[in-house]
């Protein structure tokens, strides 16, 4: 009963020196992933109709800023032990808004690579490994719950950020919208930054070498495999989603399906998150990586209206979660000495491998004429990230 007490209480303290942190980090997710991923669909179609340039050419660029982006988040860890997270994620936020707005002013090609790098080097200090690595400063019994709430601004950003600018593009033009979004983001984010995270109760620890030791560790490649794996099939199959609902569904039921499935990913966070410090986590892990298949196989089986909803409802209530998890699959099998540096590691790694995501899924639909083939590979993705997943615990054990 003591001992049940005493680790109530250390939760309680937790969450009373450390939700301004929670909320702050919640409020740059509403910005990181607004205008570093669904935001992104909305200025550059609007670039793609004024300068009339290839499709190709626009998927190269959020490719490499995918890459770029994955390159510069393993050094998040490091400069957070050195300038402290305030700096750090001021900077990340600071970038992917300049790099938004650059974005409405391109001319050339050459512009558009540019400003995509520039939101690139923001969304590395301002998206996962950001955020794991700053509430690992206050948080450790619930670090799943606080890290479940932050990253639910991503989600929000779905249907918060990405409709406001559909809307307010059409109305205004796309330079005056995305500016008014970024300003208003800005104006709640940064004196958040500021208040919330100016004292952690933890220094930020960071270690030289680590990451090379890692890449060594067959512990680091049983979390960082199955989260490629199930990663880029999930990022794959949420670029495509709307080109395979729309024939089936119309331009009203897909919009409604989407939002549907997104709301369900915010959902599905927040109930795994109350519950996820005292659960197994590659067990859960393995779960939603399975549940997302089985989404799949119903869509590919069953191809009616009433179970593609289904299946887009199965496949979004763990897209949240699938972002939560890493960190705290890390946490478990690594020692806290090494948190940060592979927490970095582990989202470089996953991130250039769902870089290529949507190009994959995108070669396999135009070679099979059609999305069963891409619904089937996304499938295997999934159930083999789940087997390595539960198989890898006995690498992390050792």
């Amino acid at each position: 009963m003591a001992k049940a007490a005493t680790e109530t209480t250390q939760q309680d303290g937790e969450f009373r020196t450390g939700w301004p942190a929670v909320l702050a980090c919640f409020c740059m997710a509403l910005l990181a992933w607004g205008f570093g991923l669904y935001g992104q669909s909305v200025y550059l179609a609007e670039l793609t109709r004024v300068h009339h340039w290839s499709t190709g050419l626009i998927s190269a660029a959020n490719t490499w800023c995918w890459l770029a982006g994955a390159l510069a988040m393993t050094r998040v860890p490091g400069l957070i032990a050195r300038f402290g997270p305030r700096a750090v994620l001021i900077g990340g936020s600071l970038l992917i808004a300049g790099g938004a707005w650059l974005e409405t002013r391109v001319a050339a090609p050459w512009q558009l690579f540019a400003a995509t790098t520039i939101i690139a080097l923001g969304w590395a200090g301002s998206s996962s490994v950001a955020i794991a690595t700053t509430l690992a400063l206050w948080f450790d019994r619930r670090r799943g719950f606080a890290l479940s709430l932050a990253q639910n601004g991503a989600s929000v950003a779905g249907f918060t950020v990405a409709p406001a600018l559909v809307a307010l593009v059409a109305a205004w033009g796309l330079r005056p919208a995305v500016g008014a979004v970024l300003a208003g983001l800005l104006a709640l984010v940064l004196p958040l930054l500021w208040f919330a995270l100016r004292a952690p109760p933890l220094a930020p620890q960071h270690r030289p070498g680590l990451q090379t030791a890692a890449l060594r560790d067959p512990r680091f490649w049983a979390v960082s495999g199955p989260f490629a794996l199930a990663m880029t099939a999930q990022v794959g199959f949420i670029v495509h989603q709307v080109p395979f609902l729309l024939p089936q569904l119309g331009p009203g039921r897909t919009a409604w399906v989407v939002a549907a499935a997104t709301l369900a990913a915010v959902l599905g966070r927040i109930a795994l998150g109350t519950v996820i410090d005292r659960l197994n986590q590659r067990a859960a892990a393995a779960a939603s990586m399975a549940l997302q298949a089985l989404g799949m196989v119903l869509m590919l089986a069953l191809p009616a209206p009433a179970t593609l909803v289904a299946g887009m409802l199965l496949f979004g209530v763990s897209v949240g979660n699938m972002i939560t998890l890493p960190p705290l699959v890390v946490a478990r099998a690594f020692p806290p000495a090494s948190y940060a540096a592979v927490v970095g590691l582990n989202g470089a790694v996953v991130q250039v491998c769902f870089a290529f995501g949507p190009g994959l899924l995108g070669l396999i639909h135009d070679a099979r004429g059609g999305y069963d083939a891409v619904l089937a590979t996304c499938a295997a993705f999934q159930l083999l990230a789940a087997a390595i997943m539960l198989r890898g615990a006995r690498w992390a054990a050792a």
